[in-house]
C-alpha cells in the first residue's frame, strides 16, 4: 500500500480559511508560513506543498475572495429599470460582504490591491456594475463616464459596508445608511430629465 495523501483537499481548505482570517487581522508580514500551518492544524511542508509558498497561499485566498464576489454579483437579474438593477447589485455587494468578511477585508482591506488576474480576470466582480451602468448610459438614465461612475458607486458601498463590518452601525442604521448612500450616490449621476422625475416621484402628489 502506498502512503496515506495527508495534503489534500481538506487540509487545503483549512489552510485557505485560516489564512484570510489570519489575514483579515493581521498585517500582510506577520501572517508567517508557520503562524498559518498552526492555525489549520498541518504541517508548514503542506503550505509548500499546496501552495508553492505563502504568495501562492495568499493568492488562493484572494482567489476564493473575487470568484464569491463575482458569484454573487453575476447572480442579480437584469430588469427593465437600470437603476433598480444597479441597486441590487450594491445589495449583492453588501450581502457577500456581511456574510464573508474575512474575505472581503482581504479583498478590499489593502492586504493585496484589487487587480484581477490570469483566470479570474475573466470573473472580475466590477464587470457586473460597468455592464449595468453602460447599460444606464445607453438608456439616458445616467451621464458620465462608467469607470468614474462606477468608483462613485463602489466608494459608496465600500464605505457603509466597512463601517457595518467594523461594528459602527448597528443593523437598522446600517440598512438605512447603505440605502440612502446608495440612491442619493446613483441619483447624483442621472440625467436631468431622471433626475427631475426621481424628485417629484419623492415629492408625492
Amino acid at each position: 500500500m502506498g502512503r496515506p495523501k495527508t495534503n489534500d483537499e481538506a487540509v487545503r481548505e483549512r489552510l485557505v480559511v485560516c489564512a484570510g482570517e489570519l489575514l483579515a487581522t493581521r498585517p500582510r508580514e506577520s501572517v508567517t508560513v508557520r503562524a498559518v500551518a498552526a492555525a489549520a492544524e498541518t504541517s508548514t511542508t503542506a503550505v509548500y506543498s499546496l501552495f508553492g509558498g505563502k504568495d501562492g497561499l495568499i493568492g488562493a485566498v484572494r482567489d476564493r475572495a473575487v470568484v464569491g464576489l463575482f458569484r454573487e454579483v453575476s447572480a442579480v437579474p437584469a430588469s427593465a429599470d437600470p437603476l433598480a438593477d444597479l441597486y441590487a447589485l450594491a445589495v449583492a455587494y453588501r450581502r457577500w460582504g456581511c456574510g464573508h468578511s474575512h474575505l472581503y477585508t482581504v479583498l478590499f482591506g489593502g492586504v493585496q490591491s484589487f487587480d484581477p488576474s490570469g483566470e479570474v480576470g475573466a470573473g472580475d466582480p466590477i464587470r457586473p456594475l460597468l455592464a449595468a451602468i453602460d447599460r444606464a448610459v445607453t438608456e439616458s438614465v445616467l451621464a458620465g463616464e462608467a469607470t468614474s461612475i462606477a468608483l462613485s458607486i463602489w466608494a459608496a458601498m465600500h464605505g457603509v459596508v466597512t463601517l457595518e463590518l467594523a461594528g459602527a452601525l448597528d443593523a437598522a442604521t446600517a440598512d438605512s445608511a447603505f440605502r440612502s448612500t446608495v440612491h442619493a450616490t446613483l441619483r447624483g449621476w442621472t440625467t436631468p430629465a431622471v433626475f427631475s422625475s426621481l424628485r417629484r416621484a419623492e415629492a408625492g402628489p
